[in-house]
């Protein structure tokens, strides 16, 4: 859709073009609050109704359905030559993910979990985020490795699905959709997933038209503007969830999504076709990502929930790692590139 309009605009004026842009940022940010409501409230009424604990609904379904901008942004850069983007938006997404959007969703309120159901699945994406940078060191993603990803993600989707019959589901977590028939709570849970992709799909548009404008780099466009816009879904899913209290779908979602970005997303693509690595992903950024998911477990684990002081020192990361691409892009650190 965004590239439809893009094609109709480029005519117009840059002072236009702004207006524009604002007006499609606005839409996009009212679609995504909207649909983050009711995609929140549909995926704690399925976990009711299937008498299994949110936080599996949050690593599945809403994960899935929240990483479907990265996955669309992802194969379309790499099969039409923009490795750079396809890469970074993944890289990009899972930093973005953890410092910003956990980060400020435990700022809204403290983000809590059932621990022994946090463990397993953090140990999964530890797991995958280590197989992913070694993969990248060679340089090139190819498609032997593609299509172990695509198995991992076959083996994560039928492990929690075992699991989920032993956890114990939530007795806090309730939702008005609950006692709705089983029709309704999915139309309600898919208009919420469609409504958050499409306004995300709007603001990923116009930020990426004004990035070109100003001449910023693939590799930068991927990691920060793309990143963030095909992360918006998250952080709109994970605030409303925060702002609910629902704590095990926002930290469900957030380690979920990193999860699918990893071996669904560069899985799909690999498998399509090879995806170079640029050497500031390589030397840098897949770095910042690990670092970020391994903090993660210390912060967990301390006291069972993410704090807001741990929420804020999240931010600040992930501030100090943008101010670091801004300082990349003008030609500091060099040897990065």
């Amino acid at each position: 859709m965004t590239d439809a309009i893009n094609k109709y605009i480029v005519i117009f004026p840059k002072d236009v073009l702004m207006i524009v842009s604002l007006a499609l940022i606005v839409a996009g940010f009212v679609l995504l609050m909207g649909g983050a409501e009711y995609a929140v409230r549909g995926a704690v009424a399925i976990a009711n109704k299937l008498h299994i604990p949110t936080m599996i609904i949050g690593l599945t379904i809403v994960a899935f359905g929240t990483s479907a901008p990265e996955f669309v942004v992802s194969i379309s850069a790499a099969l039409n030559g923009s490795a750079g983007i396809s890469i970074g938006n993944i890289v990009g997404s899972n930093i973005a993910n953890l410092m910003l959007i956990l980060g400020a969703a435990a700022l809204i309120y403290p983000v809590s979990c059932q621990l022994k159901i946090f463990l397993r699945d953090y140990a999964f994406l530890l797991l995958v985020t280590v197989l992913f940078i070694a993969f990248a060191l060679g340089g090139t993603f190819v498609r032997w490795q593609g299509v172990i990803m695509l198995a991992l993600l076959a083996a994560f989707i039928v492990y929690n699905y075992r699991n989920s019959k032993h956890d114990q589901a939530d007795e806090n977590a309730s939702s008005p959709l609950t006692g709705s028939s089983w029709f309704i709570v999915l139309l309600v849970t898919a208009a919420g997933m469609a409504a958050i992709i499409y306004g995300a799909d709007l603001l990923v548009g116009g930020a990426v038209r004004l990035a070109r404008l100003l001449g910023v780099s693939e590799e930068i466009i991927g990691l920060t503007v793309i990143a963030f816009g095909t992360s918006l879904p998250e952080l709109a899913t994970t605030g409303m969830a925060a702002f609910r209290r629902q704590n095990d779908v926002a930290l469900g979602n957030i380690v979920g999504s990193n999860i699918w970005n990893i071996v669904f997303i560069m899985g799909a693509t690999a498998s399509i076709t090879d995806v170079p690595v640029a050497p500031q992903i390589l030397r840098y950024d897949v770095w910042v990502m690990l670092g970020a998911t391994l903090l993660l477990l210390p912060m967990m684990c301390t006291r069972g929930r993410l704090s807001r002081p741990e929420g804020l020192f999240y931010l600040l990361g992930y501030c100090a790692y943008i101010a670091s691409l801004v300082m990349i892009s003008h030609g500091y650190f060099s040897f990065l590139n």
